[in-house]
């Protein structure tokens, strides 16, 4: 079942109102987008992008539901500014990011991004093998940079010795599969960094290989700035973050565009779920929302 995350607090700090223009920029499973339709009602209009195809062919079944209000597009959010220009979408009143990983893509997507579950390790939200997939990454790259992007991506501090294995594995046999990644991790790490984690010892790998393949970092920062240009002055700007890489970027960004004055923050420290959320979605832990105010 899909929960939106923060969707309360997102409501009340974007205050939608009616016949106001919005942008999701992460459509997902339109839980956010919904509740903003409805806010904006009867003739505010939401832009919103999803860049897994099998998610947006969903995604427009709503788009009848809402009459010609929900203009949904199967589009990278790095080019948010290319698309609102095309669509011809202005007077933006906000944009939402919400940089969580979908629970459809976990659970029923096929595509590598849980370690519950043995599944080819394609690890792309586009769904597009022909471009670079995690299965690439493990059977082609050089130790070196495997362990980079563990380090770098993943902040995994045994990377080294996790990146030696999985070379020394690739020898034996092609590393395709979920399974045969989670045991790599597994021979790498002592049992007493195992038992020691407080989240499943392969997390930090997984999540590496994710942002890595997707280019999500770069991706955002693009995106980021394409919102400043195109939200109208006194909109906002909320991104929704859930590793602390993603929430550093979104963070320097809002305190860099205030200091040249195109900014003002809104949220001093994050706004992070409530203990009753949590308990409902343990997803929702690791959630940081940040807002911003075009001046």
């Amino acid at each position: 079942m899909h929960l939106p995350v923060l969707k309360k607090e997102v409501l009340k700090i974007l205050d939608p109102k009616p016949n106001q223009n919005f942008i999701d920029a992460t459509f997902g499973e339109g839980g956010h987008a919904i509740s903003i339709l409805e806010k904006i009602a009867p003739k505010g209009k939401l832009l919103a992008l999803e860049i897994d195809p099998e998610l947006f062919k969903k995604g427009k079944e709503l788009e009848k539901k809402f009459l010609g209000r929900l203009i949904l597009r199967n589009e990278n959010f790095s080019n948010l500014k290319k698309i609102a220009e095309r669509e011809n979408f202005k007077d933006v009143s906000g944009i939402l990011f919400d940089l969580g990983i979908s629970s459809w893509h976990l659970e029923e997507s096929g595509r590598g991004f849980t370690f519950k579950k043995n599944e080819p390790l394609m690890m792309r939200y586009d769904n597009d093998f022909s471009k670079l997939t995690a299965i690439d990454v493990l059977n082609n790259f050089e130790e070196k940079k495997i362990e980079e992007i563990l380090r770098e991506f993943g902040q995994e501090k045994f990377s080294k010795q996790i990146a030696k294995e999985i070379v020394k594995e690739r020898k034996k046999e092609k590393i395709l599969t979920t399974f045969q990644l989670v045991e790599i991790v597994r021979k790498s790490l002592p049992i007493k960094e195992i038992k020691k984690r407080k989240i499943h010892f392969a997390t930090k790998v997984f999540l590496a290989l994710r942002i890595f393949v997707n280019q999500e970092l770069e991706n955002l920062k693009e995106g980021l700035k394409g919102a400043l240009e195109i939200v109208k002055k006194g909109g906002k700007i909320a991104v929704i973050s859930f590793h602390s890489l993603e929430d550093k970027i979104v963070k320097n960004f809002f305190k860099e565009k205030e200091k040249e004055g195109r900014l003002k923050i809104l949220t001093k420290k994050p706004i992070v779920p409530s203990a009753s959320e949590i308990l409902i979605n343990k997803r929702s832990r690791s959630a940081k929302l940040r807002v911003a105010i075009k001046k």
